[in-house]
């Protein structure tokens, strides 16, 4: 390779390593990264590199302390690599898809993605996308509440300290005191549930992991604490164990209910439990169900969303459960 082909792919690969801001990198962690890569170049060469692209590319700098610390301007929108059809509206479906879901700061992270694909779009001749914007649509399953807004900064100090490996001192607006309390919190991971946002982590000295919502952090900062790490924490054993479920005893049950054709069909191509079964219609056009599922109150109001589509059999405290809440609805008359 030529020292002309060899600086071409530091510039590359330098240019990959730098975040957007508020985060940066200084430049004696961009020599560690590059040395990771093949790439053996002393800090001041890089310092001059960094110098001479940010007349071509929006680099920040800050000179406020030693080494330099560089970022890409927050609003920059890169076009590598080249764009596609396929992946401009998968893009697209993405960003209406994920904008019900995630909290807007969230959404913002992929703002220059979405930019470029709706950009990409707009730019084409072709008749078939003259009006793209009426082709595509994303229809969540349900009704969606509008996300929780979330700080931006609270946003970039959570992600930074739940990835990075350290603690954090948080004001935090408690919904049952209705007051701000501050506390030390040692991130665990990181929960998208409907609307609202969580952070998982352990309080203070105490071990025990809770979930603080991220719109009601009212500040974040790194934290002089050293973060006391839960190594035997695993978050798809704490999910499945029912902790955003409701759960009644985090055990399964056997779900048997009578169901109308067309529940049974939409069970038929999406189930509700990879044990499930479905009985032919009977001569009312009733089918059988019969699946595991977990015992949550999440399931119990997903049954009752579908009304008298679906007839519960069992678990007897279940069906008991959905016909009194039936006959409270009546009583309200």
């Amino acid at each position: 390779m030529s020292a002309r082909q060899d600086t071409l792919f530091r510039y590359l690969n330098m240019l990959q390593l730098i975040p957007r801001a508020p985060h940066y990198r200084a430049t004696s962690t961009l020599q560690a990264l590059l040395e990771e890569r093949g790439f053996k170049v002393d800090i001041r060469s890089i310092q001059r590199d960094l110098e001479k692209m940010s007349g071509h590319f929006p680099l920040l700098c800050d000179k406020s302390s030693r080494p330099f610390r560089w970022s890409f301007d927050p609003g920059f929108k890169s076009n590598l690599p080249a764009m596609d059809t396929a992946t401009a509206l998968t893009l697209v479906m993405a960003e209406e898809y994920l904008t019900g879901l995630l909290p807007q700061v969230a959404i913002d992270q992929l703002g220059g993605q979405f930019h470029n694909a709706r950009k990409y779009l707009d730019s084409l001749e072709r008749n078939s996308f003259a009006h793209w914007t009426q082709l595509v649509k994303a229809i969540p399953n349900g009704k969606a509440l509008i996300p929780a807004p979330i700080s931006h900064d609270v946003w970039q100090w959570v992600t930074d300290a739940l990835l990075n490996g350290y603690a954090l001192d948080v004001e935090y607006l408690s919904r049952a005191k209705s007051q701000v309390k501050s506390f030390v919190l040692h991130p665990l991971g990181l929960v998208a549930r409907h609307s609202v946002t969580y952070l998982l982590a352990t309080v203070n000295d105490y071990d025990d992991v809770r979930q603080f919502a991220l719109h009601r952090i009212q500040s974040a900062t790194r934290s002089d604490t050293a973060l006391r790490p839960k190594v035997d924490f695993n978050l798809e054993e704490y999910i499945a164990q029912g902790a955003f479920g409701y759960p009644v005893d985090g055990g399964m049950v056997k779900l048997k209910a009578k169901v109308r054709p067309d529940v049974a069909w939409m069970l038929s191509e999406t189930p509700v439990s990879s044990i499930q079964s479905l009985g032919e219609p009977d001569q009312d056009g009733w089918v059988l169900l019969d699946a595991e599922v977990p015992n949550d109150q999440q399931t119990q109001w997903w049954l009752q969303g579908f009304g008298s589509a679906v007839d519960v059999l069992e678990p007897l405290s279940w069906r008991e459960a959905i016909h009194q809440q039936a006959r409270e609805i009546l009583g309200l008359d």
